[in-house]
């Protein structure tokens, strides 16, 4: 056993290669932990061709498999005699895969009754040992601290973002007692389990907000006190080109109710260090804005000619370009004032509708596949004025009614926003936790 040599560093604890640790942990390798042939590369060149694939029988584990920490991802098999032959990068409930090419360092534990199966060219099997508790292992693997050692030992050049098994093995695990580890996984498992009853919950949340959306913004459901005619009858629908809709309602594009602009092309040579916020299109996320300060620019407020490009508290905004064009969107608050309009951003802003329901609608599913239809298929995808300023939507006749739905899909949004903050505080006493427990500087009873 390759047992990494340390030295006392102060009362109680060793100062190691990696940082400082209790006395009473050992500091091993990798390999250490793993069993003989534990550490394998799935297998290179001509051993595992397309060629050699079958519509059934043995799965070929995928990078996906690892990414996704899901065995119902796949699309390769091979046959009995290919598995037996390749019998080495198999895999057995309880093992772990690794991506190791491209996105590496996903880690997944192959669960009981997984369908059998070998690995691909893209994944590192991990069979460990006694020595180390698998729930411990997982959770020092996905520590900020380990991720950071699979990194430094990736390949450059042509095998870039590769890990380089060599350096991979002798990456560093200390080691508390085997009750201590369990204690550890047991505390972190349990923190584990509440971000993904979070992360659940927030899925649940949104897909009822999709579905709402659907009924409330094409009038198939209609509340209550616009449902009905003043003499008390049903309100019928009527057709249009887009499909039925109700019959006070109108089908409009908003080229027809908005105010519509893109940004000026202030040139980066004259950015500032403060002045007016420029909103440019990696300020725009999706449904809100972001200001972080290593892409927000300013510009100098003095300049002359510029008030058309002032944003309003309500604006909408909408990214132009980007892989989530037509997902990239935002309206506007007081705190994101003052800015301004930068190119390729279209700012709507509509007198005739609540521009709150405007928001709903570009925020839309209906909107964003619009978009995907009309994109250009390019390196890098963008939509233009016409093809914003062309949507068509559903609008109800009264304000009172777009106002209302428009609060009701608000609220659910505020409900949606107030569990992620809560799932993203989890997850930073999760990282916490981590950086005290997996270095000895919290110890547990055990």
């Amino acid at each position: 056993m390759s047992e990494v040599k340390n030295k006392k560093f102060q009362s109680g604890f060793q100062h190691t290669e990696i940082g400082i640790f209790p006395n009473d942990w050992s500091i091993h390798q990798l390999v250490d932990v793993a069993e003989n042939n534990g550490l394998v590369r799935g297998p290179f060149g001509g051993a595992l061709k397309k060629s050699s694939f079958v519509k059934k029988g043995f799965k070929v584990y995928e990078q996906r498999n690892a990414i996704y920490s899901s065995v119902d991802i796949g699309r390769y098999y091979i046959s009995a005699s290919k598995f037996q032959e390749l019998s080495r990068f198999s895999l057995n409930s309880g093992d772990f895969i690794v991506s190791c090419s491209g996105t590496i360092g996903k880690i997944y534990q192959i669960p009981k009754n997984a369908p059998k199966g070998i690995i691909n060219q893209a994944l590192l099997k991990i069979k460990l040992n006694s020595l180390i508790e698998p729930r411990y292992f997982y959770q020092v693997f996905n520590s900020d601290s380990f991720q950071d050692r699979i990194t430094d030992s990736t390949q450059g050049g042509a095998m870039k973002n590769l890990i380089g098994m060599s350096e991979f093995k002798k990456s560093i695990i200390p080691l508390p007692s085997l009750q201590e580890q369990t204690a550890i996984a047991t505390a972190l498992s349990d923190v584990d389990n509440l971000i993904q009853s979070i992360e659940k919950l927030i899925a649940k949340k949104e897909a009822i907000k999709t579905g709402t959306m659907q009924q409330l913004l094409t009038g198939k459901t209609r509340l209550p006190e616009f449902a009905t005619r003043d003499d008390g009858s049903p309100k019928r629908f009527k057709q249009t080109e887009l499909g039925k809709i109700p019959e006070d309602w109108e089908l409009i594009s908003i080229r027809e109710i908005c105010d519509f602009i893109t940004g000026f092309p202030f040139p980066s040579s004259k950015y500032q260090e403060s002045g007016i916020k420029l909103l440019r299109g990696s300020n725009v996320k999706r449904g809100n804005t972001d200001w972080s300060d290593n892409i927000t620019k300013f510009w100098a407020d003095s300049t002359s000619g510029i008030e058309q490009y002032l944003l309003q508290e309500g604006d909408v905004v909408i990214s132009m370009d980007g892989s989530l064009v037509g997902r990239s969107f935002a309206q506007l608050s007081d705190t994101d004032l003052p800015a301004l309009l930068l190119q390729r951003v279209a700012r709507l802003r509509s007198k005739s509708i609540s521009q709150d329901y405007l928001k709903e609608w570009v925020c839309s599913p209906v909107f964003s596949d619009y978009c995907d239809s009309v994109k250009t298929v390019t390196a890098i995808p963008h939509i233009s004025p016409a093809d914003i300023l062309n949507f068509r939507l559903f609008v109800p006749s009264t304000r009172k009614e777009q106002t209302t739905i428009a609060t009701i899909l608000s609220d659910m949004d505020a409900e949606i926003q107030t569990l992620q903050q809560r799932l993203e505080k989890t997850k930073d006493i999760k990282q916490g936790m981590m950086q005290q427990l997996l270095t000895g500087k919290v110890r547990l009873a055990h």
